[in-house]
């Protein structure tokens, strides 16, 4: 899809989008939890057990229930509307959340620790995607889409600058069990509160012969490749999340963790921002292409730094190519995926990012036990490397999908219902 856009509303334009502010301060509040979970069970786990190749593990069962479970939550959110599948998916991730930690600190079994995890990560509330369907509703046909995929990797990101921070903060200068305590708790409330939002929820339709023309999202060979490159984004992700907290423990200052994680996670935010309100001429698959082998030649040189100052440097050069490739793929869903199967597309993509972030806390924990400290910032070179091959390879199937077909086959007799 070649791109002729030579200017492009900006920001400003699209808060003042009628209602937005409605679901944003919810929905920002919303994420911060999802973006404490994994560092706060590792801190716990790796508290209790003396292992960061066990707390990786507990993590790691938590990303691959979440990447599982996620795509059927969004297609569930398609057909029945958000708030059905949000007030549920709240109480049962509080409880379980509040299960694994009373496990961790009683020092039961992994296996336990592992029964725990699969419903905590199973039922993460996907607000991140919920928010982008809501988006696409309010600016159906707008050239501020782009800009609304910008603004949203950035307030993911955003949530990664401070989760982090305060999950670390609470693990380390309260208790162990604080940082998971908190995103339980956090869960709850804005979990609820984003719940009640129900005047901007996108409508669900009854028709079920749009439903046989939409199915699922997956059926869309772009929506595969996009999962492989995203899950490439998940391993850099889960790599220095592990990497630089044994970097941290190694040096004896375990609270520079979120501090580094930290810087990342502002390189991601602020590149993000620029995108934004970048008027690309390029294509958004060339972008793609190009972005993501930027993000591989940084997430290179990671496992060859040595020291705070170096792994700053380097690890906020690798957040700076992670916002291009994340808002770009997410632009694509737009022009890829129907609108009554968005929600699920996102949520595959969303749980991409997890499974690669959960394969890698894995490996990486064991690398870190097992051999030299930074052995695990082996994991985002090769997960990157690994993706970039398969999207070179395929990227043929980022092509737009004819939208004339859907209409040809009835979606326009669809009738849109309220879900409260």
């Amino acid at each position: 899809m070649a791109s002729t856009v030579t200017s492009r509303p900006g920001y400003g334009q699209l808060l003042r989008t009628r209602g937005a502010w409605t679901f944003l301060l919810p929905g920002f509040a919303a994420r911060q939890p999802f973006a404490m979970l994994t560092i706060s069970i590792v801190l716990l786990v790796q508290h209790t057990t003396g292992s960061y190749g066990a707390a990786g593990a507990a993590a790691a069962v938590t990303g691959v229930s979440m990447a599982l479970f996620a795509p059927y939550s969004g297609r569930l959110a398609d057909r029945y509307g958000q708030r059905a599948v949000l007030i549920p998916g709240v109480l049962v991730h509080t409880a379980s959340g509040l299960t694994l930690t009373a496990l961790a600190l009683s020092h039961a079994p992994l296996w336990a620790l592992f029964a725990a995890a699969v419903p905590t990560g199973a039922s993460v509330p996907q607000i991140g995607p919920m928010v982008r369907a809501r988006w696409g509703v309010k600016l159906q046909g707008s050239p501020l889409m782009t800009t609304a995929a910008a603004f949203e990797s950035v307030t993911d990101e955003l949530t990664f600058v401070f989760g982090p921070l305060l999950a670390t903060a609470l693990c380390t200068a309260v208790d162990p069990a604080a940082g998971l305590l908190t995103e339980a708790a956090l869960t709850l409330l804005s979990g609820l509160l984003f719940a009640a939002q129900k005047s901007t929820q996108p409508l669900v339709t009854l028709d079920e012969h749009a439903r046989v023309e939409h199915g699922s999202a997956l059926r869309v060979p772009g929506v595969r490749v996009l999962i492989v490159t995203f899950l490439g984004i998940g391993s850099v992700f889960g790599g220095m999340q592990v990497s630089l907290a044994a970097f941290t423990e190694s040096i004896g200052e375990p609270g520079l963790n979120g501090v580094l994680y930290g810087v990342f996670a502002a390189g991601n935010m602020l590149s993000g921002i620029v995108c934004g309100a970048i008027a690309w001429k390029a294509g958004p698959q060339q972008r793609l292409v190009v972005g993501y082998g930027a993000l591989a030649l940084a997430a290179s040189g990671l496992w060859a730094a040595h020291s705070v100052l170096a792994l700053a440097g380097l690890g906020l050069l690798v957040g700076m190519c992670i916002a291009p490739a994340l808002i770009t793929g997410y632009t694509l869903v737009e022009s890829l995926v129907p609108a009554g199967a968005r929600t699920e597309a996102f949520t595959w993509l969303t749980g991409a990012v997890a499974l690669g972030q959960a394969a890698a806390v894995t490996v990486a924990g064991q690398l870190e036990d097992r051999f030299w400290d930074g052995a695990g910032f082996l994991v985002p070179m090769v997960g990157t490397l690994l993706a970039l091959a398969t999207l070179l390879a395929l990227r043929s199937r980022l092509t737009s999908r004819p939208r004339t077909r859907t209409v040809a086959r009835g979606v326009g007799h669809r009738v849109p219902v309220a879900v409260d």
